[in-house]
């Protein structure tokens, strides 16, 4: 694991792997291949640009020259860059389809070219679709309602099809919500906090039931390291483990964080397709020892502490706010 390509790494979760990586003793140089459209921000590597580890190239995963020029010489591909929000896939499904998709198989292309080590194409929990009960394992049929799960789903079943007709050691991480600093402002969490921290309303769609596993970013992170170091090629591996919260419960949380009261929040007629419940079974990731470290509680108050320091990462014209007003609740990239 010498050399490794880190796609949308400039992102929410992308970046914070990243940090990880540049820590690890047995990485030499990470490269971050990412395209900076809304939710890839440079900001998000500060950190990480200090260290000479790190090569950031910007373009886009769907260009097949610049990623078989690029991936030579790198011993594994983590593969993160997708579109990632709900809404935006129900407005241009043909976008999500083609990164998602297409993108997806431009990289297991050059990694099979170049015969790479590991290939871990990050996904989500939304592909299994609602779960009204039970939880659903690694071999659960895939369900997915909205195009952006649909086009994971097909992600998915591409990077798998590579590790059976090609030999491309692929492995695929399934993650519930994730929360933490540097999440895009669209998402519910970093949403709520712009709001309630500017004395604005929040919306709260249908009774406020839909139920998620919110899990902290960096807990996500280790996990996929983890299936970068130890997973088994041709494998799937749920990453959950967090805290199971409806809307409402979440929004009370961030509101008594925050002072602020109930006469802050509003309701609205429910969105097109939002499942009522997400849930895996994390039983296989725990065998390779992955156990979540972070607790809600003290990770929700450093997110909002985050936030209430970096407000030039809310949006900066009533276009842009408007936008991410339109809210989902259950996106895990960004």
């Amino acid at each position: 694991m010498h050399r490794v390509l880190v796609t949308g790494g400039a992102g929410f979760i992308g970046s914070h792997l990243v940090d990880r990586l540049i820590q690890a003793d047995q990485v030499d140089q990470v490269t971050v291949l990412d395209s900076l459209t809304y939710a890839g921000d440079r900001r998000n590597l500060a950190a990480a640009m200090d260290s000479t580890k790190l090569t950031f190239v910007e373009g886009d995963i769907r260009d097949t020259g610049l990623v078989g020029d690029l991936l030579p010489g790198h011993s594994a591909v983590v593969h993160l860059a997708a579109e990632s929000h709900v809404d935006r896939s129900l407005r241009d499904v043909g976008n999500s389809v083609s990164t998602n998709v297409m993108g997806t198989q431009t990289l297991l292309d050059a990694a099979m070219r170049c015969g790479v080590q590991k290939f871990v194409h990050v996904s989500t929990d939304e592909v299994y679709g609602p779960m009204p009960t039970g939880s659903a394992r690694e071999d659960a049929p895939l369900r997915p309602t909205v195009p952006y799960a649909a086009s994971k789903a097909a992600s998915d079943l591409m990077a798998i099809s590579y590790f059976v007709s090609f030999g491309v050691p692929v492995c695929i991480t399934r993650s519930s919500n994730n929360y933490g600093p540097r999440q895009h402002p669209e998402k519910l969490i970093p949403l709520f906090l712009r709001k309630l921290l500017t004395g604005e309303p929040v919306t709260v769609h249908g009774h406020g039931q839909h139920l998620r596993n919110w899990l902290h970013v960096e807990d996500n992170c280790r996990a996929i390291e983890l299936v970068l170091r130890r997973g088994v090629p041709g494998q799937i591996y749920n990453i959950a483990g967090g805290t199971d919260l409806t809307t409402l419960e979440l929004t009370g949380r961030l509101l008594r964080i925050v002072g602020a009261g109930w006469d802050a929040v509003t309701t609205v007629a429910d969105r097109t397709a939002n499942d009522i419940r997400y849930a895996m079974d994390w039983s296989k990731i725990a065998e390779l020892g992955f156990r979540p470290r972070r607790d809600l509680a003290s990770g929700l108050a450093e997110t909002v502490q985050w936030y209430r320091g970096h407000a030039d990462r809310w949006p900066t014209t009533e276009s842009a706010a408007q936008h991410a007003d339109a809210i989902e609740l259950t996106a895990v990239g960004g």
